[in-house]
């Protein structure tokens, strides 16, 4: 079952995630002030896009939580299992190297930038503790996820009641993988070929991020995981993705942004 689009805002939500306190957000490319390849609401300073079109974007997405632009915080991804704990926000040049974020801030909103990896939030409402993180395949692979928890413990969070959200990314039919791709996962456990698929080409099987990042967070204790279910690649109407502009060779993408908040202290 895949999460509904709604028709009056630019980002979808999960009743997993509908909890008291917490805001989020998976963001779209609608309503915002980007051209051309980044038509809509970019988010990517790390794309060829105008920064100040980009600054605006993120603008929009922190007001639509209710939020100040200065309130968003991100980091500079890097593929790997780092999770950074948030007491306050930093400048855009200040953000360290890492994939995840956690936090007991109020106010604070973190964000994580997509363009067919899979963005994934968590809240305990009950101990007031929220985490983003951003699970490439090498980052879930390494680890990036069961940090994000552990991180989480660390200001409080019980994983029996942190809820995790699962927000649009690569399609299983849509990622078509090498044979040196595959054969690292089945080195690392051999369970791992049901998350590889028959593709078009010999040798070049189809990925399940989805499902594999589900199997990784499953084994973490949480309360609930749930998916938006939605293939970035298959809807370039809503969201950015890198392998289709690479297939159609144009030379950039946007990123898409996903979000999570507690209310600000009143």
């Amino acid at each position: 079952m895949t999460a509904p689009i709604p028709e009056d805002r630019p980002y979808l939500t999960l009743d997993a995630l509908d909890l008291p306190g917490v805001h989020h957000g998976y963001f779209t490319r609608r309503g915002g002030v980007s051209t051309g390849l980044y038509a809509g609401r970019n988010v990517g300073f790390g794309s060829n896009d105008d920064a100040a079109a980009v600054a605006e974007n993120r603008a929009r997405c922190a007001a639509d939580l209710g939020l100040p632009a200065d309130s968003l915080v991100t980091v500079y991804q890097v593929h790997s299992p780092t999770v950074v704990t948030v007491e306050r926000p930093w400048a855009r040049e200040e953000a360290p190297r890492a994939d995840a974020m956690v936090t007991r801030q109020r106010g604070i909103a973190l964000g994580i930038l997509t363009a067919d990896c899979v963005p994934v939030l968590f809240a305990d409402p009950t101990a007031g503790v929220i985490g983003a993180a951003h699970a490439g395949w090498k980052g879930a692979f390494t680890g990036v996820l069961e940090a994000t928890v552990r991180a989480m413990a660390d200001l409080g969070a019980d994983p029996a009641r942190i809820v995790a959200g699962v927000g649009p990314h690569i399609g299983a039919g849509s990622y078509e993988v090498g044979p040196e791709f595959e054969a690292r996962f089945l080195e690392a456990d051999a369970g791992n070929a049901r998350f590889f698929h028959p593709g078009r080409r010999a040798d070049h099987p189809r990925f399940d991020i989805g499902a594999y990042v589900g199997h990784r967070l499953s084994g973490c204790g949480l309360a609930r995981v749930a998916h938006t279910g939605h293939d970035t690649v298959e809807r370039e109407d809503l969201f950015f993705s890198y392998r289709r502009s690479t297939l159609q060779c144009e030379g950039d993408y946007g990123r898409h942004i996903s979000m999570i908040a507690l209310d600000p202290i009143s």
